[in-house]
């Protein structure tokens, strides 16, 4: 039975069967919203049966009656983290074959069931299964029941035509999730690499500076007694090394911008003239490294 089967599906799933979702998260889901409160407005075809027959008192409160149960059968599919499609399914069929000897309009009970089907089951083979089933439900009892074509046609045939057109909204539905659920990674997976990219930007920045900042301090230290003058421009420079450090990283955290590889060769240029070297670029005969 392909109820059973999806049954066992939720269950690998581990998810519980009763336990509710919150109403912001009902309204916001992105593949119905709202429109279930619509829906539920095609109960109404299964009073008019009682309304222009003008039933008892006690049949009214039968109808009443069942489509208490009906509604909660039918909300419960949408706001159960993870619904029992036997259960809800299954017992739209019941109403339908409870009611329908009393209620011509218990029809409807048999087409809420096809139509909630496709989506409720996620192969559609299994869902194409589920729909013949609730057809043959329907035109037995109609037979059984000796009911009038238009009754039989809305029992049997109806229903079937409603859920395999819902077979493809229903898929629609599947595959806009999976397309979302793909955009969801792709977003994580872009912001772990700007965190990374940004992690590895600050290392950089600061291996660099902090480079250059022990270089000058050694050298300020070994010119302490010999150049004092010299000295104090060393630390003079580390002090703005260290500022533009600062500037560096608040750059780094805001986005990475990239400086060119001027600039980069004016850095390496300032550290190894620091600790000594002669150094020549070949860049400087068509622009100006300071």
């Amino acid at each position: 039975m392909p109820l059973i089967a999806f049954e066992r599906e939720n269950a690998r799933e581990g998810g519980s069967p009763w336990k509710l979702k919150s109403w912001q998260t009902i309204i916001k889901d992105k593949d119905h919203g709202w429109t279930p409160l619509l829906w539920v407005v095609y109960l109404g075809f299964f009073f008019i049966d009682p309304v222009m027959s003008h039933t008892s008192l006690r049949i009214w409160l039968l109808d009443l009656a069942g489509a208490t149960v009906f509604l909660f059968l039918y909300f419960g599919l949408f706001a159960l983290e993870s619904p029992r499609t036997a259960i809800h399914i299954g017992g739209m069929v019941l109403l339908g074959m409870l009611f329908l000897p009393i209620n011509g309009g218990a029809c409807t009970f048999f087409i809420f069931a096809s139509a909630m089907l496709p989506f409720s089951i996620s192969k559609q083979t299994s869902a194409f299964l589920g729909l013949a089933i609730v057809a043959i439900v329907g035109a037995i009892e109609g037979l059984l029941l000796h009911l009038n074509g238009w009754t039989l046609f809305y029992a049997a045939v109806f229903p079937m035509i409603i859920g395999a057109g819902n077979t493809v909204f229903a898929e629609r539905n599947r595959m806009n999730r999976k397309l979302r659920k793909a955009n969801e990674e792709i977003e994580h997976l872009a912001k772990v690499a700007e965190r990374e990219r940004i992690a590895r930007d600050l290392h950089d920045v600061l291996g660099h500076t902090l480079s250059v900042i022990t270089l000058k301090s050694e050298l300020a230290g070994k010119l302490m007694d010999r150049d004092p003058q010299r000295a104090a421009q060393e630390i003079h420079e580390v002090e703005e090394i260290s500022r533009q450090a600062l500037s560096d990283v608040r750059d780094a955290i805001r986005g990475y911008r990239s400086q060119g590889l001027l600039a980069e060769l004016a850095r390496a240029k300032s550290t190894l003239e620091t600790a000594g070297v002669t150094v020549e670029c070949d860049a400087a005969a068509s622009v100006n490294i300071p």
